[in-house]
């Protein structure tokens, strides 16, 4: 099993955000981050929203990272542990400058950085930044094609529907070979879809024990994932959400901090097919609390599972 841990501080998503988080800046951030770098986590997650509408605030809160910029300035805060974006939207942004972002930060930080990228659902947010809500799928997948002819290719080109390049030369290329693993997220059978054709992993949310065997028996039936069985990640959160699709919620959300708690949850997840899982802290008090947390996790928990 791996472990990613999900970056505090760098959202305030009410369903779990903690005391000393809502007055966090980039002190509190860096301190976290370095602290898990220290220890052996796999992953540190970076959320990412660009904007949120204000009708979706009581949902989903105000803070939220730009995810490039965050991942850029943790990378170069740490020395081991690698980035993952949890999630960014991959049309968001032209592929060929987010392949350069992201090449350019694995070539001065030697790799460590996942994309973990979706299609997206906020729609007032794809209309503030003038991309097509209704094309965010083609365009996903079109991108994703691209950021891989961008990372591979000597000779890079595209003819596509929303990308066309040809005559170019794009240096540096990223230190991951042979290309930075790409995990996509989404619940539904298109994002498995996609996941299974485009990625190297899957990253759902509100998927569990309970229901992820249904999930990956889809998959195992997808001839891309066939192909890819033996070395495809499928990162799920130990966090029981009680959120709907849409972010609202009808419960508590529970995150078990007690060791028995937290083993049950782990073994669970890896007995319905888990290769990774996202980790969210409890809600502490104070950022020492927190930190205390993560190391009694590194020597209680994951060692039980390497």
């Amino acid at each position: 099993m791996k472990f990613a841990l999900a970056g505090l501080g760098l959202d305030n998503y009410p369903p779990v955000v903690a005391p000393w988080e809502r007055s966090s800046g980039g002190a509190e951030v860096l301190r976290y981050a370095r602290k898990a770098d220290s220890l052996s986590w796999d992953w540190l997650t970076i959320p990412e929203h660009v904007l949120m509408p204000n009708d979706m605030v009581e949902h989903m809160g105000t803070r939220f990272v730009e995810a490039m910029a965050a991942s850029a300035v943790l990378m170069g805060a740490t020395t081991r542990i690698h980035m993952l974006t949890y999630i960014l939207p991959v049309a968001y942004r032209h592929p060929l400058l987010l392949a350069k972002q992201i090449a350019t930060m694995e070539f001065l930080a030697g790799g460590r950085f996942t994309l973990g990228t979706a299609v997206g659902h906020l729609e007032k947010e794809f209309e503030a930044l003038n991309v097509p809500f209704e094309k965010r799928g083609q365009m996903t997948d079109e991108y994703l094609r691209v950021l891989k002819e961008a990372w591979t290719a000597d000779k890079p080109s595209f003819d596509g529907e929303f990308v066309k390049f040809r005559d170019v030369v794009i240096e540096p290329k990223p230190i991951q070979k042979p290309h930075p693993p790409i995990f996509i997220g989404g619940n539904s059978k298109p994002a498995m879809r996609r996941a299974a054709k485009f990625g190297d992993g899957w990253i759902p949310w509100l998927v569990t024990a309970e229901t992820l065997p249904e999930c990956i028996g889809y998959m195992k039936g997808l001839p891309e994932y066939q192909a890819k069985a033996d070395r495809f990640e499928i990162l799920v959160t130990t966090t029981t959400y009680a959120q709907d699709d849409h972010h609202r919620a009808y419960g508590k959300t529970h995150l078990s901090a007690d060791r028995d708690g937290v083993l049950r949850e782990i073994e669970g997840l890896k007995k319905a097919g888990a290769t990774s899982v996202q980790v969210r802290p409890p809600n502490t008090d104070t950022l020492e609390q927190c930190l205390e947390w993560l190391e009694w996790y590194d020597q209680e928990i994951i060692p039980q599972f390497r």
